[in-house]
């Protein structure tokens, strides 16, 4: 045993001897912090911050004019002012049946026109060459100006039906039935024009002149129908497509002002930014958006003015906080 212990002294003071190799830093670490949600506070080397392209801006004050945001679907416009619009709950194959009984009904009219067109040419010109009577004359006259009575009554029945099935998916301009509440009805603007955003779609909306519809209304939920005429010369909206529509209310909001950029949502719609806390680190803070416009976003409530939020690389910040960037 005396022995033993002469062998592993020895051994012992060699380990003792040699230094610990120090672990490098890591680029990025997660600390957390007894919050909402038990948010973390990222925090990242200078290193770090330049690989992700991290750029911060400072929260100040701002205005947008109130907007109320409400859903809406894509309708096809009448052909007549005293026409219905077509939606998603048009019965097409009732329509196309309608349609082809009243273009034939216009043919009708029509070849009856022209033939009281010609009988009253030939009673005018028994008249001139007085082999005919005027009675005859004024009679031919009266089936011509009924005729063409009746060709003016088919006709308008036809606009009210529409444009033809076929050709519903190629209007150019369609319209936009939005439901408003009618409580709301009488804060809207309604010579301005709205916004219309595709549900789930990238990039800008697309702006909806307001137009004359008939009167429709839904008692059950207490929701009125105003219509906008939009410019689809592209084909991007679809008949019966879901929409958001953002309606111009009077007034203006003031607020506290951030970029657009700056705002990241999770899987459940909520608001958030990465505020910058010290010059290394940043906490993912809730906020709540009033009104979006022209790449800023005008908040309800979540910051204070001054304060520093992530503008570019929040993604990258949001990724590295749940894990799915290193």
């Amino acid at each position: 045993m005396r022995h033993l212990a002469l062998l592993i002294l020895p051994l012992a003071m060699s380990a003792c001897g040699q230094t610990a190799s120090k672990p490098s830093t890591p680029p990025a670490h997660a600390e957390l912090i007894a919050n909402e949600a038990e948010l973390l506070k990222l925090t990242l080397t200078p290193k770090a911050q330049q690989r992700l392209g991290i750029e911060t801006v400072k929260v100040g004050g701002g205005s947008a004019a109130q907007m109320r945001q409400v859903t809406g679907e894509i309708v096809v416009p009448p052909t007549s002012a005293g026409g219905v619009p077509v939606n998603s709950l048009t019965n097409l194959q009732q329509i196309g049946s309608q349609q082809a009984v009243a273009d034939g009904e216009v043919a009708r009219t029509e070849a009856q026109a022209r033939l009281a067109r010609i009988a009253l040419t030939r009673a005018e010109a028994l008249v001139r060459e007085e082999a005919g009577s005027v009675r005859a004359r004024d009679e031919a006259a009266a089936a011509h100006a009924a005729a063409q009575a009746a060709v003016g009554a088919a006709r308008q029945q036809r606009r009210l039906l529409g444009p033809a099935v076929a050709t519903l998916g190629t209007q150019s301009t369609l319209w936009v039935r939005a439901s408003v509440f009618a409580s709301d009805v009488g804060a809207v603007l309604r010579g301005s024009e709205a916004m219309i955003h595709p549900l789930g779609g990238n990039g800008e909306g697309r702006s909806a002149r307001p137009v004359q519809a008939p009167p429709s209304a839904d008692s059950v939920a207490g929701t009125v129908d105003l219509y906008y005429a939009v410019n689809n010369g592209d084909r991007a909206l679809r008949v019966g497509q879901r929409v958001a529509v953002e309606l111009p209310l009077a007034g203006r909001t003031q607020g506290l002002s951030v970029p657009s950029s700056a705002i990241v949502r999770d899987i459940y719609g909520g608001e958030w930014v990465y505020r910058k806390t010290g010059a290394d680190t940043f906490v993912r803070q809730r906020v709540e958006v009033a009104s979006e416009s022209g790449g800023q976003a005008l908040l309800a409530r979540g910051l204070k003015a001054g304060a520093l939020v992530v503008t570019v690389g929040t993604a990258e910040l949001f990724g590295t906080e749940f894990g799915a960037a290193h």
